[in-house]
């Protein structure tokens, strides 16, 4: 809109107002089309909010109105719409004085009700570094957040006044709020594209949580202050004449970065202030996207560039919505200066970021890119409604969707696609599907077949290689990054568990009491898991298949009053009549307390070395087999739970052990080769080789011999570091 436009609104249209709402009308008639009808509407919420306050102070001495006038002149500064502003004006009248939110519904509209009683329930939130808390504090927020996303915006409004205001509080309180605001609100305000907000918010806590170095700081830049200001002007000028000469327009804006930028700037670089060299930019804003380009050509042409600092996010906007070219030169007397090149949209998206929509609220272009900026958040609770996380995982999900940069890689169809910085061939398939995730045999990157946890690049090509089967892994949640990866996995492992679990506990339920001879009493044991405290049937069988209860425990709560089995523990017959006070050493270095003459074998299911943790199950005529304690095997054994003895490994060195790997490779010329060439170097014995092939990729299993785990991995990592080498494992 234009000055002409903007001087329209004349002083006789709004006289009728005190100057301070005449500010905030100028203020929305930029960028508000109804600004005159909605006027008496907002002067309507601006008397109620100021007789609701009226009586009410600020810790300052000020009236508290005050601070809800600002939170809304700071949502008009925002671009933010009427209802947004109105409902800043009003956000603590609910918490603070006896006026209900019907009341306001009544008022105004229940609208601005909603975004009121949103506000007080973010308000009632205190962030700390306990993580529980922490966890279900931004769960309530996000889920308040979701239904809206104006609520945040006006508490962004409400927190940015405060910290501007913090000065009156007393200081533990100050730290309390300046850290929730670095943590919490500057993040989210990134997240959202809210540059200028993140930036404040950054500055206002470094100022109160580290004041000493926030001085020292700002007396430095201070006392270069005046002379880095007529650079700024001087380096402006120049790129100014140039792009004029080239007859693209231009308006140019220049800054000194904000103070905890260049705090972190030093900290990540271990350098003192006069050592960093980049901490001005320039802002070059153009009128169309074409000119962005044609600039940026121009300034190359007669600064040089340092390649690795330029971006492009107009063509691949961040997933706030950011877009500009970004570069870096060297400048006039060989100064390096940040220069950002956009057009007049794009700058003000970038200032206010989400904000920015509101204006085009009623049309569809505005409502999709509303919808693209928050998708992440509403995916974010969606995840944690339908399957629910611990504090740490949780935590563990927000921060790599708040903390991390991005970057952009590309499927075999050229279709782009966009990843945290660190992100894998895995995080991509399950970007693109969830069943392509969880189908993951391999990936290629760039036609060369890598590792799932191999790091991306931006420009990469990725190519998903699947099978009919899923492949999941627990391994997997060690190395990918993104929310839905991480959440899609632990989904299909809880639930792929919880069915293993519940077939696990029927059969064992059923062979338990066949084995007590109580098959005659299944059908009450089936009918009485309240009675063992569960809520259904298939949860009393998880419990069993978990090993959280056991056979003795169903017994004895719910069939107390039977005669014991002859098969059930007494003094001296069962099981324990093979326990002896005795200590048994056997040939495979295995020391067993009270038990001798009895046979011991190394379980073929799990092949335990010394080193592993195991556990032994007397077995009727085989004697006692020795597992690995994480054995897939074990739970199927723990029907009859008494067989199971306490072992260890009682190894004087020297004896041989068979292990077995499991090896996924690509195939290609002399793998096999490679693999016992380091076996053959490790001088230990293989025992067998046998691979197959489905597609491009191998499956391997290999027999060895080894003396311990530490012999086993050594052997592992040599073979994981030759090329083509997917993924290996001890089975």
């Amino acid at each position: 809109m234009n000055s002409q436009q903007i001087q329209g609104f004349q002083p006789e249209n709004m006289q009728i107002y005190p100057k301070r709402f005449q500010l905030l009308l100028r203020k929305m008639y930029q960028y508000h089309n109804n600004i005159e009808s909605d006027a008496p509407l907002l002067y309507k919420a601006y008397k109620f909010a100021e007789n609701a306050h009226k009586t009410q102070f600020r810790r300052s001495g000020e009236p508290y109105f005050e601070h809800v006038f600002e939170t809304g002149m700071i949502l008009a500064e925002l671009s933010m719409d009427t209802t947004s502003v109105i409902a800043g004006f009003l956000h603590d009248v609910v918490e603070d004085t006896n006026i209900s939110s019907n009341t306001i519904a009544e008022e105004f509209s229940p609208v601005v009700a909603e975004l009121v009683l949103g506000v007080t329930k973010i308000g009632g939130i205190k962030f700390d570094s306990n993580q529980e808390r922490q966890a279900e504090n931004f769960l309530k927020m996000f889920l308040s957040v979701a239904q809206d996303i104006r609520v945040l915006v006006i508490k962004f409004a409400d927190r940015l006044h405060n910290m501007r205001t913090l000065y009156s509080l007393p200081v533990i309180k100050q730290r309390r709020i300046a850290i929730e605001t670095r943590d919490v609100y500057a993040p989210l305000a990134s997240r959202l594209g809210m540059y200028s907000l993140k930036m404040e918010f950054e500055d206002l806590a470094f100022q109160y949580l580290e004041p000493e170095y926030y001085k020292a700081l700002d007396k430095q830049i201070r006392s270069q202050h005046d002379e880095m200001e007529r650079y700024i002007a001087r380096f402006s000028d120049t790129i100014q004449d140039i792009l004029k000469k080239k007859g693209i327009q231009t308006k140019i804006y220049g800054r000194i970065k904000h103070h905890f930028s260049i705090h972190r700037k030093m900290l990540r670089q271990n350098k003192k202030f006069e050592e960093i060299f980049d901490i001005l930019a320039i802002r070059v804003i153009v009128p169309e996207e074409s000119d962005c380009y044609a600039a940026l050509g121009h300034i190359h042409s007669h600064f040089v560039m340092i390649p690795e600092r330029f971006r492009d996010f107009i063509n691949v906007p961040k997933q706030n919505g950011y877009r500009s070219l970004h570069t870096t030169v060297i400048g006039l007397d060989k100064r390096l200066v940040e220069v950002q090149i956009r057009t007049a949209d794009m700058h003000h998206s970038a200032e206010v970021g989400i904000a920015a929509h509101w204006k085009y609220k009623e049309s569809k272009t505005g409502t999709d890119e509303l919808e693209k900026q928050i998708k992440w958040l509403r995916e974010l609770v969606e995840a944690l409604k339908s399957d629910p996380t611990n504090d740490a995982e949780f935590m563990e999900m927000l921060k790599i969707d708040l903390f991390q940069d991005e970057i952009f890689v590309f499927t075999p169809n050229n279709d782009l696609i966009k990843l945290p910085n660190g992100a894998t061939p895995l995080d991509f398939a399950f970007n693109v599907h969830t069943e392509v995730g969880l189908k993951c045999l391999g990936a290629k990157v760039n036609g060369r077949i890598m590792p799932l946890n191999s790091p991306l690049s931006s420009g990469d090509r990725v190519e998903i290689i699947t099978s009919n089967n899923y492949n999941i892994s627990y391994n997997w949640l060690s190395f990918v990054k993104t929310t839905k990866a991480i959440n899609k996995i632990r989904k299909w492992l809880r639930q792929n568990e919880y069915e293993q679990s519940v077939k696990l506990g029927e059969e064992i339920l059923e062979k338990g009491l066949r084995r007590l001879k109580m098959a005659d009493r299944l059908k009450e044991a089936k009918e009485r898991f309240a009675d063992m405290g569960f809520q259904t049937l298939n949860l009393f069988y998880q419990a069993l298949g978990k090993g959280d209860i056991t056979m003795r425990d169903v017994v004895n709560r719910l069939f107390r009053a039977e005669e014991p089995s002859p098969e059930s523990e007494s003094d001296e017959g069962g099981l324990s009549g093979l326990l002896k006070r005795t200590v048994l050493r056997t040939p495979q270095g295995i020391r067993i307390q009270g038990i001798e003459n009895m046979m011991v074998n190394l379980a073929k299911c799990c092949n335990p070395l010394p080193g592993d943790v195991i556990v032994g199950f007397i077995t009727r005529g085989r004697g006692i087999t020795i597992h690995r304690s994480e054995c897939k095997n074990i739970p199927k054994l723990q029907i009859e739970q008494d067989r199971f003895i306490d072992v260890e490994w009682d190894i004087s060195g020297g004896k041989k052990f068979v292990t077995h790997l499991k090896i996924i490779c690509e195939d290609r010329r002399n793998m096999v080769y490679d693999i016992t060439d380091i076996i053959k170097d490790a001088k230990t014995n293989m025992l067998g080789i046998n691979f197959e092939l489905e597609g491009e990729i191998g499956y391997g299993n290999v027999a060895i011999e080894v003396e311990s785990v530490k012999h086993a991995n050594r052997i592992i990592a040599k073979i994981q570091k030759i090329p083509g080498i997917l993924n290996i494992e001890r089975i």
